[in-house]
């Protein structure tokens, strides 16, 4: 698999894919991983995909601290930093919860995560190639020939792969060259990050902790941003290329001006280590898929970065993407399945931009009371979605978000989290699912267990199942798991190696029903014909 662009989405699709042995390259136009603590909010379910990669540690040991009260900080503004105690609440996002994930938020910047990614992406054998862009690609019915060529050298090389995912960013060249429209309302602000260092704002923050934290003095609205930690600080000031503005202008003098305004305090030291000019933007691609090549994080759906989506949508995309690509590669899996990768991802990515967009208008002070209807609360964002798709049990529709957060084991919804006991050990239900099919059910569900393996034999399809209960191999321990999953004795649920539930039976079953009813939820979950399975 060729794989375009070694930022956060590039570098999980190709950690998520190894993972399940396929081999990957990637190419990235730039010499290295970012230098920039970029994105520098993880959410709850993208710490679950990494968890699940085995890679949770390496992750957890680059946070600064504990990150988690600044979460619990929300976002609030201030005329001036120095005037932190007289800040408004804007929001207080609801963001995990140890009924929901057995994960935290946790803030790291990107210049640290993206390390972690590449390595652990070479160590599960891809070929991860910086200073090398991609020039052209065609495609046929048996893969994607690509040509690249090295900065350094200019020389150049044709690749050979069966599938090829451009996440190579807002101005994907992978999408330009499919000639893929999007779709919104385009450019809604322009920004200048401003990275810079100045040890005593943070006496002047009187050590309050925040998310976000908007300075809007002489009417110039500036976030604020340390989740990463304050060496550097991260300020976004707006600026207006309608008015002549434009990013030339703002030399290291006058940023540091614009720093020292803010904080409400002219004689702040402050030194500027680096200024990048950004656009604010909502924008969906028409399609997600196109044949043999796929778009994910930026390259598929662009949004401002309020409530920090961006790069978690995108490991989400991967995530999505990759178990679905190497399911299909080892030969368990129908090509509809690939299919259900826009059909799910589309949605949630259209979802995502929309609600980034309620959240700008709020910061900047133009929400209606419409918009302040249509927001709902970051955990069903990042958590909470839902999926509709051909993967998915017919039982699974619905919206992609709802008022409330929803996670009762309904197909199409994340698989609720329950802390469970085996052996000693303490797991969640989470950490079930990763690389097949798994059933869950409990002492009295013996006929849709035994229904289930017989499909997947059938199928080709790999499958677990395991029972949940008191007297079981895994008992739980904070919570009614059945209930938790809605069902009664003898019901069963069907996950996906990536912890959406396909299908779910809430009672016991006839033996005579249990075969046609799993043979027939199993393959439409992998993309397979009913007749295919009949006949194999």
């Amino acid at each position: 698999m060729l794989i375009v662009g070694a930022g956060p989405v590039g570098l999980s699709t190709a950690l998520f894919s190894g993972r399940h042995g396929i081999r990957t390259m990637v190419l990235e136009k730039r010499d290295g991983t970012s230098l920039l603590p970029r994105a520098p909010g993880l959410q709850a379910r993208t710490l679950e995909l990494f968890r699940a990669a085995g890679i949770h540690a390496d992750i957890r040991a680059l946070e600064m601290g504990d990150s988690h009260p600044y979460f619990e900080g929300g976002i609030i503004q201030v005329d001036t930093f120095a005037g932190i105690d007289d800040a408004v609440v804007l929001e207080s996002p609801s963001l995990d919860g140890p009924t929901v994930s057995p994960e935290r938020v946790m803030g790291c910047g990107q210049d640290r995560y993206e390390k972690v990614l590449r390595q652990k992406a070479a160590e599960f054998g891809s070929d991860v190639r910086f200073g090398t862009r991609l020039i052209e690609f065609t495609q046929d019915e048996d893969g994607v020939t690509a040509v690249a060529e090295e900065n350094a050298t200019g020389r150049r090389f044709t690749i050979r792969a069966d599938y090829l995912v451009g996440a190579d960013g807002a101005n994907s060249s992978v999408r330009r060259h499919l000639g893929v429209e999007r779709e919104g309302r385009g450019t809604v602000f322009n920004a200048l990050s401003i990275y810079f260092k100045a040890p005593e704002l943070e006496t002047v923050l009187k050590g309050r902790k925040f998310i976000l934290c908007y300075a809007n003095v002489n009417g110039t609205l500036m976030g604020l941003s340390r989740l990463h930690g304050c060496d550097p600080y991260l300020a976004a000031p707006i600026y207006y290329p309608e008015r002549g503005e434009k990013p030339e202008d703002f030399t290291d003098e006058r940023c540091v001006e614009i720093v020292r305004t803010a904080a409400g305090k002219a004689d702040l030291a402050v030194e500027v280590v680096d200024k990048v000019p950004w656009q604010g933007a909502q924008l969906v691609a028409e399609r997600f898929r196109t044949q043999r090549v796929f778009l994910a994080g930026d390259a598929a759906h662009l949004h401002p970065p309020a409530g920090g989506f961006g790069a978690n949508t995108g490991i989400h995309d991967a995530h999505n993407l990759a178990w679905k690509l190497a399911a299909v590669l080892k030969g368990w899996a129908g090509d509809p399945l690939l299919d259900t990768y826009h059909d799910e991802r589309h949605a949630v990515g259209s979802a995502m931009a929309a609600q980034a967009m309620v959240r700008n208008r709020i910061r900047h002070g133009h929400a209606t009371d419409a918009d302040r209807a249509e927001m709902v609360d970051d955990i069903i964002i990042t958590l909470g979605y839902r999926y509709t798709s051909t993967s998915i049990s017919s039982e699974g529709t619905g919206p992609v978000l709802t008022p409330e957060l929803e996670l009762t084991g309904e197909p199409g919804t994340r698989a609720p989290h329950v802390w469970l006991e085996r052996g000693g050990e303490t797991l969640s239900t989470i950490d079930l699912f990763w690389d097949s099919y798994v059933l869950l059910t409990d002492e009295a569900g013996s006929p849709w267990a035994e229904a289930a393996t017989r499909a997947a034999e059938r199928l080709g399809v790999p499958l677990r199942v395991h029972r949940v209960g008191p007297q079981s191999e895994l008992r739980p321990q904070d919570r009614d798991w059945a209930q938790a999953y809605g069902l009664t004795a003898g019901g069963a649920v069907l996950v996906r190696p990536d912890a959406f539930v396909s299908w779910r039976a809430a009672g016991p079953a006839a033996d005579a029903d249990a075969d046609g009813v799993l043979l027939d939820a199993l393959g439409r979950s992998a993309g397979l014909a009913r007749e295919a399975a009949v006949t194999g």
